[in-house]
């Protein structure tokens, strides 16, 4: 038998981001494709703050009634001035019922939804060099206007 850690969850951070209206292409052969533009937000971090900055979006691909898979891109602006790129890959399932009021840009219960993202970054900046090093998780809710989302380092 190996004796190898068992990862654990650090915090990260806190982002809550702000989205605009969604743009569909509709009904392609791969599911219903949508692009949901980033006009900004808010990052807590654990000692650190930083801000989405505009002009991100996040690619959404609607393969059935429950299934919906995220692909945002976007930067973060820490409060001393490093830029952060972020790639966050999501998995949102839920039943067709309350998927439905996700796409129509209605309020749904967080915990009806199970969404789930692996975050990645990258940065020019030496100081935070280990987040382009490590593995992060995370869990979030979307609201009509914004996403919210929590972020871990797997330690």
């Amino acid at each position: 038998m190996l004796n190898l850690p068992t990862p654990t969850l650090k915090f990260f951070a806190d982002l809550s981001v702000q989205v605009d209206k969604p743009q569909e292409v509709g009904q392609t052969h791969r599911g219903v494709r949508r692009l949901i533009p980033i006009l900004g937000g808010q990052v807590q971090g654990d000692g650190w703050t930083a801000r989405v900055l505009h002009g991100g979006a996040d690619f959404q691909l609607i393969l059935n009634p429950r299934m919906a898979e995220l692909d945002a891109r976007y930067m973060l602006e820490t409060d001393g001035g490093d830029l952060i790129f972020v790639q966050n890959h999501a998995v949102r399932t839920a039943a067709p019922e309350v998927m439905a009021k996700l796409i129509r840009g209605e309020p749904v219960p967080p915990e009806a939804v199970y969404f789930r993202c692996t975050p990645s970054f990258e940065t020019a900046s030496a100081a935070l060099g280990w987040i382009t090093e490590r593995l992060f998780v995370g869990t979030g809710a979307r609201h009509p206007d914004q996403v919210v989302m929590r972020f871990f380092e797997v330690a």
